[in-house]
């Protein structure tokens, strides 16, 4: 093999309960052991963490983004169409994007496909106009993410879990209006993902037949239904068994444009690898191709 790879690390410090830093250390340490040039960064915030990622980039640096998946998707993101090597490591809390890629956790595998390993395309998602990675999110899921965000009293998946159980409690049904491909559809329901990895929500399988690489968005709505089928349908996404209830509908397409149909004056979030960029509509069209990542 030719000269070894410099790497730009950029850190979330807060992530994973301050995980993301520890989980480095070990890596970097093989990856200067066996030649390579490893620069650290620690985010001030993910605008600074994009600003940051470009510029290593823009030298030739393969950068990699430590963290959860709202540094992944922040960091990928940045450097989707631009030619740039883009590694993950995860450290976070969900890690549902390496998840989805079959990026090893163990530092000494990560570091062998860091160095060794071939650049493979895959798609990323421009969610009105800002480029991330793993999916695009609206209803309950959102309000639950909002709603820990907003907790002041609880941290990490303690928050989570008491913002689901608020959102879950005070949900009325949406009406969705959902436009594939030019296609339009009318939909009463809790939850609309549209999916360009499997994962989302910390290991949830919500589109087990999305893929990374064949240009197009799984969406996948959770239809309106009585509370206590909600919360089977929640146990399912473990396993992605969810996909076979009536409830449940799976479209596929290139463009997707959420919206809340009528004139309730409603408002929803949405979200966009695990953090929410803004509230609806949303237009989530996938870039094929965009992102070279070292994964297997």
């Amino acid at each position: 093999m030719g000269e070894a790879r410099a790497f730009t690390a950029i850190v979330n410090p807060a992530a994973g309960g301050s995980a993301s830093a520890s989980s480095l250390i070990e890596l970097a340490r093989l990856l200067r052991e066996a030649g390579a040039d490893v620069a650290v960064e620690y985010s001030r915030g993910l605008e600074h963490a994009a600003d940051v990622a470009r510029a290593a980039a823009g030298t030739g640096r393969v950068v990699l983004g430590v963290g959860g998946d709202g540094m992944a998707g922040c960091v990928g993101g940045a450097l989707a169409g631009t030619g740039a090597l883009f590694g993950v490591v995860p450290a976070g809390r969900g890690n549902d994007f390496a998840r989805q890629l079959g990026v090893p956790s163990d530092p000494a595998e990560q570091a062998k496909l860091l160095l060794e390993g071939e650049p493979r395309a895959v798609d990323a998602i421009d969610a009105n106009g800002t480029a991330v990675l793993g999916s695009v999110y609206t209803g309950v899921d959102a309000v639950a993410n909002d709603n820990a965000n907003r907790t002041r009293l609880l941290r990490g998946s303690a928050a989570y879990y008491f913002g689901a159980l608020r959102a879950i409690a005070t949900w009325r049904a949406a009406d969705y209006l959902i436009t594939v491909d030019g296609e339009a559809h009318s939909r009463q329901g809790y939850t609309v993902v549209a999916a360009n990895s499997g994962y989302y929500g910390f290991g949830k399988h919500i589109a087990p037949d999305a893929r990374v690489d064949d240009g197009l968005l799984d969406v996948v709505l959770i239809k309106k239904a009585p509370k206590r089928l909600f919360f089977a349908v929640m146990r399912e996404l473990e396993d992605g068994t969810h996909v076979r209830r009536p409830e449940v509908e799976v479209m596929r397409g290139r463009e997707v444009r959420i919206e809340l149909a009528g004139t309730s004056g409603r408002t929803l979030p949405y979200g966009a690898d695990g953090e929410l960029p803004g509230t609806l509509p949303v237009t989530a069209r996938v870039l094929p191709g965009a992102l070279r990542v070292l994964a297997p």
